[in-house]
């Protein structure tokens, strides 16, 4: 294996607001022979994640945070080039935290944790990382098991027109509820009804965007699948309903924000119930990849990627994430063959 080159995204200082390529080191270095049980991946693509962000930060996390000097920390679909693992075989598609870099040589333990994809998964491979991957199933177990919805409830999903929010949405149709999305501008606002079936759509950018919230919601809200936080919470959480129920996804708002203040006191008020949770704790579910994968191939389910392209660029790509200039899920294609 040492004539294949590495190209690394090594972390090099942490950014305070958006991120840039001054944040990170690109080195090359070869890649090693194997020890027993490793396997060496071929990073295909790289999902870009509002999570990579908070792995940048030297803050409390549900995982240590990228040390400075590491590689990058971000989950991927890649293939096996490489095995002394009698559990993987060259040409095995596999999913699972890969990095920021070319090839992955993964540990016994690491290689563990991947979740290897079928030969022929019938379906493009930016849609399994996103509608299949830890997108949907972030979506699909904040609504089946965090916070579910039932027929006839109001469920608002804010970002509703990227990688989670775009699938939670047509799942809470899948169950009969009345499905409101948020998201930026009113080309999305138009994606989310006419495109994916919502039932509305509110543009948060819009001046009188309380005012097109409450008229969305004139029931209520008993579901809020919350992917924000900030001022787009705030406003979610005073139009539920007593004893609502919030899926507690992500504060994106607050990721660039230094001071990020968010104030929860109306859960008193209204008696709400919000549940945060990590789609890490369902990432080796079968089941759920079998149930999206269905849908998609049956058509009750729409998924849209928005694919870059170069390892080099993902610093910038990122950024996308935080600026609303993509759609669907954000990937980033690092083999040029793939």
């Amino acid at each position: 294996m040492s004539t294949l080159i590495n190209r690394q995204l090594l972390l090099k200082t942490r950014p305070d607001a958006r991120v840039g390529r001054e944040h990170f080191s690109l080195v090359e270095t070869p890649v090693p022979e194997l020890a027993p049980g490793e396997i060496v991946v071929r990073v295909l693509y790289l999902s870009m994640d509002p999570t990579n962000r908070v792995w940048m930060s030297d803050i409390p996390q549900y995982l240590p945070p990228v040390a400075i000097g590491e590689v990058m920390r971000a989950l991927g679909i890649g293939r096996v080039v490489a095995s002394r693992s009698p559990d993987f075989a060259e040409g095995d598609l596999v999913q699972g935290l890969v990095g920021w870099q070319d090839y992955m040589v993964a540990t016994a333990e690491q290689a563990a944790q991947f979740l290897t994809l079928p030969a022929s998964p019938g379906l493009p491979l930016p849609t399994l990382l996103g509608a299949c991957g830890m997108s949907g199933l972030t979506a699909y177990y904040g609504l089946t098991e965090i916070a579910p919805v039932q027929p006839g409830e109001t469920l608002v999903v804010s970002a509703a027109a990227g990688s989670v929010g775009s699938i939670a949405g047509q799942i809470g149709k899948i169950h009969g509820a009345r499905v409101v999305g948020i998201a930026g501008g009113a080309d999305k606002c138009r994606y989310l009804t006419e495109t994916l079936g919502f039932d509305a759509a509110v543009d948060y950018k819009a001046d009188d965007f309380k005012q097109q919230l409450k008229a969305a919601t004139p029931d209520g809200v008993h579901v809020n699948f919350e992917n924000v936080g900030g001022d787009v919470m705030r406003a979610v959480l005073s139009r539920m309903v007593i004893g609502g129920r919030v899926a507690l996804c992500g504060v994106i708002a607050n990721y660039n924000n230094t001071r990020p203040t968010d104030d929860v006191s109306v859960l008193i008020s209204k008696r709400l119930t919000m549940r945060g949770f990590l789609i890490l704790d369902y990432r080796k579910s079968r089941e759920a990849v079998e149930q999206l994968g269905a849908w998609l191939l049956a058509g009750k389910l729409k998924a849209e990627e928005t694919v870059a392209d170069g390892l080099e660029n993902a610093p910038e790509v990122l950024n996308r994430l935080f600026d609303g200039s993509h759609r669907g899920k954000l990937v980033l294609r690092v083999d040029p063959q793939a």
